[in-house]
C-alpha cells in the first residue's frame, strides 16, 4: 500500500557527519560521477576543508546546471562500515530513514524523470549557476510504497545496473586487449617500419558535421536528436536538441558509427545510442577499403598529439585543423599481413561494440521500467 508523502519527512536532506576541518578523507569530485551511472569512476584523497558529506547508503545528486540535467546521480557503496566521505560543494547528500526508506529505492527515486522534472524546475539563480534549493528538494510529493516493495524496485533495478557494470568492465577489457595487439602490430613491430605510410585522411574520410540549428525539426515526430560534443561525453539527456530527420543521409548517425570530436573536448568514440544528427565540430570517420578498427586505434595513437595541438590554440575552444589529420601518419601494411592481423583485432572490436550496444539497451530496459515501478503502473 503506497502512501503520499513529502520527500523531506521521509528522507534525510545533507544529514550532518563527524569529519572535521584539516582531517584527510576519501573524496568523491563531481567529475568522478558520469551521468546516469550509478557507480562512480575513480576516489580521491584529500583534507578536507568542506563540501558534502556522506557514506554508505549515501545518494550523491548533482545540484547544478548542467550537471543535474545531464544525470549526475550516484550511489554510495565504495566506503568501510561507518567511514564517512566527503566530496563536491554542489552535491546534495540524500539519506534514507530506517525503517521508512530503502536506501536504493532513494537512488532510483532521484533519477525517475518526475524527481529530475521537479528538482530542474526549482532550480534559482543566474542563467549557467543555477542550484536546487534544498527546501524545495524537500517538499518533493510521491507516492512511498510499502518498505518491502521498495526493496523490490530496488532489486529489479539494482541487477540491471550491476549488469551494465559488467558489461563496462569488460568492455574495457576489451579496449585494453585491442590497444595492446594494435601496439604489438603497428607500433613495436619493427616490420611496420617498411610498411607504406599514409595520412589518416588517406585511409578513412574524416565528415564534418552540420550546423545543425540550421535545420529545425518541422513536426514533432519526424526528428533525430543533435549528437554533439556534449552527446559525446553525455549520451543523450534531457538537454539534448533535436533536428528535422531531413537532412542529407550522410549526416546521420547510426550504431556502430566512429565519431571524433575535433573541436573543445577532443575525443574517439563509437557511438552506440540509436540513430542521430551529425553536429559542427564532429567527424564522422568511415572507410570503404580499411576495417574500422584500423582507423579507430590509428586516430586514437595520434590523439594525445591531437590534444597537445588543440590546447596550444590561441582560443576559447582549441581545435586541430584538417592539416593535422594529414600530418597524423599511419603505417599500413599489404592485404596478405592486414588480413592475417584483421583476423586478431577485428573480433575483439566486433565484440566491444556488442557490448556496448547491450549497455545501451539494458540502459533503456532499466530507463523504462523505473518510472513504471516508481508510480505504481507495474506491480511486483
Amino acid at each position: 500500500m503506497s502512501q503520499t508523502v513529502l520527500l523531506g519527512d521521509v528522507v534525510e536532506v545533507n544529514p550532518s557527519a563527524p569529519i572535521k576541518k584539516g582531517e584527510d578523507v576519501k573524496f568523491v569530485s563531481m567529475d568522478a560521477v558520469q551521468p546516469f551511472q550509478r557507480n562512480i569512476t575513480y576516489l580521491e584523497t584529500r583534507e578536507y576543508k568542506g563540501g558534502a558529506k556522506f557514506r554508505n547508503g549515501d545518494t550523491l545528486l548533482a545540484r547544478i546546471t548542467p550537471c543535474l540535467e545531464n544525470g549526475k546521480t550516484a550511489f554510495v557503496d565504495f566506503l568501510d562500515d561507518n567511514e564517512t566521505a566527503a566530496g563536491s560543494t554542489e552535491f546534495t547528500v540524500l539519506r534514507a530513514t530506517p525503517d521508512t526508506t530503502d536506501s536504493e529505492f532513494i537512488y532510483y527515486l532521484s533519477r525517475s524523470p518526475e524527481f529530475r522534472a521537479y528538482a530542474i524546475q526549482s532550480m534559482v539563480g543566474t542563467s549557467g549557476r543555477q542550484r536546487v534549493q534544498t527546501d524545495q528538494l524537500k517538499s518533493f510529493e510521491f507516492k512511498l510504497p510499502s518498505l518491502n516493495e521498495q526493496k523490490e524496485i530496488a532489486k529489479v533495478l539494482s541487477g540491471l545496473d550491476q549488469k551494465i557494470e559488467l558489461n563496462r568492465r569488460m568492455n574495457e577489457t576489451l579496449e585494453e586487449m585491442g590497444q595492446a595487439l594494435f601496439k604489438h602490430y603497428f607500433i613495436d613491430n619493427p616490420e611496420a617500419e617498411e610498411w607504406d605510410k599514409f595520412s589518416l585522411d588517406d585511409i578513412a574520410e574524416f565528415l564534418n558535421g552540420l550546423a545543425m540549428q540550421k535545420h529545425p525539426p518541422k513536426d514533432t515526430e519526424n526528428i533525430l536528436p543533435v549528437i554533439k560534443i556534449r552527446e559525446l561525453n553525455s549520451g543523450i539527456t534531457d538537454a539534448t536538441d533535436f533536428v528535422t530527420s531531413d537532412i542529407p543521409e550522410k549526416y546521420i548517425v547510426c550504431n556502430g558509427d566512429m565519431l571524433f570530436s575535433w573541436s573543445g573536448t577532443l575525443k574517439v568514440k563509437i557511438w552506440t545510442e540509436g540513430n542521430g544528427g551529425l553536429n559542427q565540430h564532429l567527424f564522422k570517420v568511415t572507410s570503404d577499403k580499411y576495417p574500422q578498427w584500423l582507423y579507430y586505434y590509428w586516430t586514437k595513437y595520434h590523439l594525445n598529439q591531437f590534444v597537445d595541438t588543440a590546447a596550444n590554440k590561441a582560443t576559447t575552444m582549441g581545435h586541430i585543423q584538417r592539416r593535422h589529420l594529414k600530418e597524423a601518419r599511419a603505417s599500413i601494411p599489404g592485404n596478405n599481413k592486414l588480413k592475417e592481423v584483421d583476423q586478431y583485432i577485428a573480433p575483439l572490436h566486433k565484440q566491444r561494440v556488442n557490448c556496448l550496444l547491450e549497455i545501451n539497451n539494458l540502459a533503456e530496459l532499466r530507463d523504462s521500467l523505473l518510472p513504471r515501478l516508481m508510480s505504481g503502473k507495474v506491480k511486483m
